[in-house]
């Protein structure tokens, strides 16, 4: 939404060899579209009607055509030209490879301390109570093949899509591999994270996901008690 100023920067960081860009217009009200179409003629824009980050994804995700999509952040805070990384993790063998600010070679510029205290914090919950190995959890630059998006069901709208898509990911016993990346300021604009707001979000979806993962718990041990009750009363 409103990333004219930005898209030449990040745009000119795409290798010429990927098979299609998406780009999820916000309802845009100065030359995003006008912009995007004359760096890349044939680009693929949609137009979002809901609101918010997890709807625009959801909404790209269902306009891409490729085996492989990579999320990649309109405000020039993400190097194109790390994608080779992330597409060679998944010819390799990973489902999803999930890029890292905090694994050994990546990095940050746009992380204040309370941010990055908090991603800490939430992350460790996730490792903890999921089984996961991240070490960075908020961050949106990924990718994975397509038919991944049949085993985690989308389906927030926010910023906390990041999250759900990790813990998911590992809920359903996916390949995950973390790929460094650096994360730049961004470039022109201002940012629509609010760190309290988004981190309280993030938690309700990790509270919500361990909930689901408890309850489906409970109906695996009970099952096998239900199957044994049919059976004594055939």
């Amino acid at each position: 939404m409103n990333e004219a100023e930005n898209l030449p920067y990040v745009f000119k960081t795409l290798p010429d060899w990927i098979h299609e860009v998406v780009l999820v217009d916000g309802n845009s009200t100065d030359d995003t579209v006008e912009v995007a179409r004359s760096l890349w003629p044939g680009v693929k824009v949609v137009g979002q009607h809901g609101k918010g980050k997890g709807d625009a994804l959801i909404t790209g995700f269902e306009a891409c055509s490729g085996d492989i999509i990579v999320m990649v952040d309109a405000d020039g805070s993400a190097d194109g030209g790390e994608i080779v990384s992330y597409v060679s993790a998944l010819v390799s063998g990973a489902d999803y490879a999930k890029g890292s600010r905090f694994a050994n070679g990546g990095g940050t510029d746009d992380m204040t301390f309370i941010r990055k205290l908090g991603n800490r914090a939430l992350c460790a919950v996730v490792n903890r109570k999921f089984g996961a190995r991240y070490t960075d959890l908020c961050y949106g630059y990924n990718a994975f093949w397509r038919h991944c998006l049949d085993k985690i069901d989308l389906d927030c709208t926010g910023f906390e899509v990041e999250t759900l898509m990790n813990i998911r990911v590992v809920k359903a016993g996916l390949k995950v591999q973390e790929i460094p990346s650096h994360e730049y300021l961004r470039i022109h604009g201002t940012s629509n994270l609010r760190a309290v707001r988004d981190g309280i979000r993030v938690l309700n979806v990790i509270l919500k996901e361990r909930s689901n993962r408890r309850e489906l718990r409970r109906q695996e041990r009970q099952s096998p008690m239900l199957d044994t009750v049919r059976g004594e009363a055939s």
